[in-house]
């Protein structure tokens, strides 16, 4: 059996993620101030708790739509490890793996804990005001996925070639 990195970056994820809400929203107590500014207007902190997806998406907020998420993202992070593992992939698929349950399995465990996802990176530039605020798990999951995108074997990119048949000509 082959030995993978993605349980290891998913943890370090994992952990990053988490100590970075826990260290802003609790411990310089966003939640209570709302915003804090870092290096305006390039890095604020502002405080947004998703029950959604991404940008609100499906925030209802209700504990249904709370369990269908944590369940979707559980089961795609599933998916993705033994995909990642059944096709053999190289280094930097696994790392894409990792980053992308890593980020995933962080956003379950706030839904799980406080009903939603603690949003608090806002980051605008060049007179562009973004609206949004993001965390570590969402910056993980974006470049997983387009890890997973680029390095991943699903395209046939590392397939062994097809053997051509040869025909006789006359």
């Amino acid at each position: 059996m082959q030995r993978t990195l993605i349980p290891f970056v998913a943890l370090i994820v994992l952990i990053v993620d988490q100590a970075s809400k826990w260290a802003v929203v609790f411990w310089l107590n966003l939640d209570q101030r709302v915003e804090i500014d870092v290096f305006p207007p390039y890095l604020v902190f502002r405080m947004a708790w998703n029950y959604g997806m991404n940008f609100g998406l499906m925030a209802q907020g209700s504990n249904l739509g709370r369990a269908v998420l944590i369940g979707l993202a559980l089961v795609i992070s599933a998916w993705v490890w033994v995909w990642v593992q059944r096709e053999k992939s190289g280094l930097r698929a696994q790392v894409a793996a990792g980053l992308m349950i890593g980020g995933a399995l962080g956003n379950v465990i706030d839904r799980i804990l406080y009903g939603a996802v603690a949003d608090f990176l806002n980051m605008s530039c060049c007179g562009i005001d973004n609206p949004y605020a993001f965390n570590v798990a969402d910056v993980s999951i974006f470049f997983g996925l387009a890890g997973l995108v680029l390095f991943s074997d699903f395209a046939g990119g590392n397939a062994p070639p097809r053997k051509r048949r040869r025909t006789k000509t006359p």
